[in-house]
């Protein structure tokens, strides 16, 4: 089943849809009639729907297999109220934990297993959320940005930025970016806070990237190994852009992400298992 929802962020509202689970993960102990939260976070300009419809599909596969699923638009996305490009990262950040907040609400949700999908500059504010907030238990990045500012630069252009900085706001794709943007773009290195991050790491990426490269993928593996604690699994997808677009590309991530967070769920349980 599946519905879609407003959740109320700072006086604006976030579109949001909830995929409830098709049936309950087949666990034990405690928290054998809780079932595992998963909220998608979208990068750069998109939405919860996702380009060919990719975050609508993981969405309906988790619940399939037992997860309850929010995907939801940042304000000014979608059909979320607000000025996408006068918000900055901090805001991205509160309106993952907003969502979170809800979702954990939940009767229904174990608030011990709860998981994160960023896709591109949304893997950057999943991992900055997953540092923030404990709840926060493993992360999946989908072609994260590994650095805000100059990654996003070379997607609108310099030219744009320039203009934002010396006008006071720049159009790109019909949003309205202003120098706050920005500069909270620069604010923030992922890459730098890998390493406060406790929690279990998926990070999937195509070798035919040509926003996001590839190599950042390697890059966050090594420092999310080097933690004291917490895994980070790695799966490069051959020949696959940046939104995993062809057919196969898109079947392989979606398995992946799939095979993954059930595994987690597995270790999970007999952990549970264990502790009883």
């Amino acid at each position: 089943m599946e519905r879609n929802i407003i959740i109320r962020h700072n006086g604006e509202e976030l579109t949001a849809s909830i995929h409830y689970p098709a049936r309950e993960k087949g666990t034990s102990g405690r928290c054998k009639d809780r079932v595992p939260l998963a909220v998608i976070c979208h990068g750069f300009v998109g939405n919860r729907i996702g380009v060919d419809r990719i975050f609508v599909k993981a969405a309906r596969e988790l619940a399939a297999d037992g997860y309850m699923v929010i995907r939801f638009d940042y304000a000014g996305c979608g059909e979320s109220s607000g000025n996408y490009g006068s918000e900055d990262m901090e805001s991205m950040i509160a309106q993952t934990r907003t969502v979170l907040d809800y979702g954990i609400s939940s009767a229904d949700v174990d608030p011990q297993r709860i998981t994160l999908i960023g896709h591109s500059l949304g893997g950057a504010v999943a991992l900055l959320t997953g540092v923030r907030d404990r709840r926060v238990k493993n992360l999946v990045l989908w072609a994260a940005v590994g650095y805000p500012f100059n990654d996003i630069v070379k997607i609108v252009g310099r030219e744009a930025y320039d203009r934002a900085v010396k006008s006071g706001s720049a159009d790109f794709a019909g949003y309205t970016f202003t120098p706050v943007y920005f500069n909270s773009l620069a604010s923030f290195q992922p890459f730098q806070e890998a390493g406060k991050f406790s929690g279990d790491v998926l990070v999937i990426h195509g070798t035919s990237d040509d926003v996001i490269p590839v190599d950042y993928a390697f890059l966050y593996q090594k420092l999310f190994w080097t933690r004291p604690e917490g895994r980070c699994d790695k799966e490069v997808i051959f020949q696959a852009d940046h939104t995993f677009s062809s057919g196969p590309a898109q079947a392989q991530v979606m398995k992946r992400t799939k095979d993954w967070m059930n595994q987690q769920e597995h270790i999970q349980e007999e952990w549970q298992n264990w502790m009883i």
